[in-house]
């Protein structure tokens, strides 16, 4: 497992086991999907920042969040391109603001914090 990158991503969403589904079909096999409610010795705070945000931890050991870590983990399969222009410079901050809202508002809906 050390080389590869590995996405932590929330099982118990809906909307992110629709993307899971699709990522694990399309990805290489450089990428490892970890449910973050399949990991057992997470302290409840580590654990709440996973579920907060997208995370991805390449294998480098590099951390990325949110839009950065989903098209990283899309990157590992043939539709990459696609999620690309979302890194744009005139892009991103909208996006990543975007993202950001959606996340927390996730979250409250979810586990009510």
């Amino acid at each position: 497992m050390a080389n590869q990158d590995r996405l932590y991503f929330d099982g118990q969403c809906p909307l992110c086991q629709f993307e899971i589904r699709h990522l694990d079909r399309l990805k290489e096999d450089t990428l490892v999907l970890v449910d973050v409610h399949s990991l057992t010795d997470l302290s409840s705070k580590k654990k709440e920042a996973l579920l907060r945000t997208l995370h991805l931890e390449t294998k480098d050991g590099e951390i990325l969040l949110g839009l950065d870590a989903s098209r990283h983990a899309w990157s590992k399969t043939g539709w990459g391109g696609l999620f690309a222009w979302l890194g744009w410079p005139v892009i991103k901050p909208i996006a990543d603001a975007v993202y950001s809202v959606w996340a927390r508002r996730r979250f409250k809906r979810r586990y009510g914090s």
